[in-house]
């Protein structure tokens, strides 16, 4: 249970750090932004693991599906499953490689941005929305907080094909 107190857990309460309540904090604010924006889907959601992808084959069209494996950090094998059942939803589309017949290149489809466009255009209207009914001085300790949550991003995230210019 995350400790909700005034101390936050600076004074012991449950006994959790301030680095894991922030990471316990992180994933539940995003699962309750998932669950709320998942109501108004006009079909049925898709699995985390597959919006990745279809979330970095938007941003690097053309991309190997082993170079996915990589960015994504996981096995060819999973990302192969993932990139056949996106084609068989009609929402990733599958390449020859000019350079390499045997490898493939992945797009995704009109549909899939579509989908990726409306998600992303409700996920900003629910945080505008929150946003807004949150005090001003939350706001301000928010924003004071975006510089360094977005170090902490990139911390995690290591080096990515976004850093290495591939």
């Amino acid at each position: 249970m995350p400790n909700n107190g005034p101390n936050n857990g600076l004074a012991g309460g449950l006994g959790i750090g301030l680095a894991e309540e922030l990471g316990e904090l992180l994933v539940g604010v995003n699962r309750l932004a998932r669950r709320k924006l998942r109501g108004g889907l006009a079909g049925p959601p898709l699995p985390v693991a597959q919006a990745e992808l279809l979330r970095l084959v938007q941003s690097y069209p053309g991309i190997r599906v082993s170079a996915a494996a990589r960015e994504l950090r996981l096995a060819g094998n999973s990302v192969s499953t993932l990139v056949r059942r996106l084609g068989d939803l009609g929402l990733l589309a599958r390449e020859p490689d000019p350079l390499d017949r045997r490898a493939a290149r992945l797009r995704v489809t009109p549909e899939a941005a579509r989908r990726l466009r409306d998600w992303d255009d409700r996920r900003a209207a629910l945080y505008r929305e929150q946003w807004q009914r949150l005090a001003p001085g939350d706001r301000t300790a928010l924003a004071a907080a975006l510089p360094a949550l977005h170090r902490l991003a990139a911390q995690l995230g290591g080096e990515t094909l976004s850093d290495t210019g591939k």
